[in-house]
């Protein structure tokens, strides 16, 4: 049976009101803004984001033992443990906030739906600095394939150009090691962008990152590659692909026939004979040479 393709749709809970943390929530729909244990909470079981870079959270926990948490996280009751809370947005807060020993936390409290909680904290990561290419349009890549959402629309609920998401997008289709490779930071956006259209990506990639290659670099590197390829290609179109009994039938039936004859094989057996002409009195005279043999 055929999949069911994710059903158009306006802008979702989290691509209307989730450009700014708490404006999450729409106001149609009840929030309690209250302060919980950090024990009630846990985590988004399909929290997008899987690692914390320890550094990171260590500076926000030094940062939260000086100032405290200025901006809630957003949470709904848990499903199935009562007295529980699910963090809908705010998890690296929420971390953060263990590590520096903080008891409670800040959260606006809404039901919201299964869909509705990941669509908010694929946004919520979406919108983080600290995001590489590959993980930002990943987030965009099931914001399209799960809700259904355009890039004109993502563009425009998330304040950026359309040519971005494009552009990121497109880094989806490099070889899984590319990808690897710019995980890590060993390779850039912009090396990553020059090799989409490299039909040897890796290897590429590996020569980049051994010779610590600048992305100018890159793009002469990548061009160079693509010319010297064109090249044999374009010597076998200029007609080096006829062999040499086709060459020579070709000689014999413009020999018989006095007028320049063309063979082409476009196919296993088939093909065409061109015949060309130089005025009416051949033309009489090709005529009268298909009759008699008629």
């Amino acid at each position: 049976m055929a999949e069911n393709k994710p059903e158009k749709r306006g802008l979702g809970r989290g691509l209307s009101a989730l450009m700014a943390d708490v404006d999450l929530i729409p106001s149609e729909r009840p929030a309690q803004r209250q302060t919980l244990p950090v024990e009630q909470l846990t985590p988004n079981p399909d929290q997008p984001r899987r690692s914390f870079a320890p550094e990171a959270l260590q500076e926000l926990a030094d940062s939260l033992k000086a100032r405290g948490m200025l901006q809630p996280l957003i949470v709904r009751p848990h499903p199935t443990d009562r007295g529980l809370y699910q963090i809908v947005a705010g998890e690296r807060r929420w971390r953060a906030a263990q590590m520096a020993q903080l008891h409670e936390v800040p959260v606006v409290v809404s039901d919201l739906d299964d869909t509705e909680m990941l669509e908010i904290a694929i946004v919520e990561n979406i919108q983080r600095a600290d995001l590489n290419a590959i993980e930002e349009a990943a987030s965009y890549r099931q914001l399209m394939d799960r809700f259904g959402h355009t890039q004109e629309k993502l563009a425009e609920a998330l304040n950026k150009s359309r040519s971005h998401i494009a552009d990121l997008l497109r880094l989806l289709n490099l070889p899984e090691q590319v990808q690897i490779w710019l995980k890590e930071g060993k390779l850039s956006a912009g090396h990553a962008r020059a090799l989409i259209t490299a039909p040897n990506a890796v290897e590429l990639a590996r020569k980049i990152i051994e010779k610590g290659l600048s992305v100018r670099e890159t793009e002469d590197l990548v061009r160079k590659q693509s010319e010297a390829a064109a090249q044999p290609k374009a010597r076998r179109s200029a007609g080096s692909e006829k062999d040499a009994d086709t060459r020579a039938l070709e000689g014999d039936l413009s020999a018989q026939l006095r007028m320049p004859v063309s063979i082409n094989h476009t196919g296993t057996e088939g093909g065409k004979a061109v015949i060309t002409y130089r005025d009416l009195e051949q033309l009489d005279r090709l005529c009268q040479v298909l009759n008699a043999s008629a």
